[in-house]
């Protein structure tokens, strides 16, 4: 961490940047979108650039953006506006800062859980503001588990194989949320190789010159295998 020359945990706006061409429907999105009235609102929790809300307009004419991260909120106002989409942004923490925003009909987040120290508290704060639904999106497994071999290769160091979604549910359940689970396989990673090297290898606390040498360790197919989804749902 020391010697890091950035930060390991920074998200770095270009890998939110939306793809051309209509998003593809998952299981997430259509138990949020079964749940929104014709015009009612999303908040989007974590939103990054704004695909899990901003992908369930229509039906909603409004979605708001929550995330700690200026530069998100502005990508995700961009998006936004080249959608047609009424949005709000609201920058902080949450929990700790929720009662900025107003509730929603439905209230999103997706792959942000990991991060979450107290998932009981997080996913009170999400309940207090959705009118209807919470939908949660997240891989099966921590999203870093599958470069321990590459902490291993470089530092030496054993890094654990956990959380997984099980474990959320399992506290969830013990905050007295009792989520409905679904699981399904998302298609392979369809942004550029190279974005995904350098995310890799700001994780790992390496410079940019180490990077073929990432890319060659993680092999041809790194990025061409499906990922285990799991989507947390309730009602409020």
């Amino acid at each position: 961490m020391a010697q890091a020359p950035e930060s390991p945990w920074a998200f770095h706006p270009a890998g939110f940047r939306r793809s051309p061409g209509p998003s593809p429907d998952t299981v997430s999105r259509q138990r949020a979108r079964e749940a929104l009235p014709e015009g009612g609102s999303v908040l989007d929790v974590g939103c990054g650039g704004g695909a899990a809300g901003l992908a369930l307009a229509p039906p909603a004419a409004l979605v708001i953006g929550f995330d700690p991260n200026a530069d998100l909120l502005a990508l995700f106002a961009e998006h936004a506006e080249e959608q047609g989409v009424a949005h709000e942004e609201v920058q902080g923490d949450w929990p700790e800062h929720a009662a900025r925003a107003g509730p929603a009909d439905v209230v999103v987040t997706h792959h942000v859980v990991y991060n979450i120290p107290q998932i009981g508290e997080f996913a009170a704060a999400l309940t207090a503001h959705a009118r209807r639904r919470v939908v949660i999106e997240m891989s099966q497994h921590h999203p870093r588990a599958g470069v321990n071999d590459l902490w291993r290769h470089f530092w030496d160091l054993e890094r654990p194989s956990g959380p997984t979604a099980d474990d959320a549910a399992g506290a969830l359940v013990e905050a007295g949320i009792h989520p409905n689970v679904e699981r399904w396989q998302r298609g392979p990673f369809t942004t550029d190789r190279e974005k995904r090297v350098a995310s890799i290898r700001r994780y790992l606390c390496l410079p940019p010159e180490r990077d073929p040498e990432i890319d060659a360790l993680l092999g041809e197919d790194a990025f061409a295998r499906p990922a285990e989804v799991v989507t947390l749902w309730w009602d409020a």
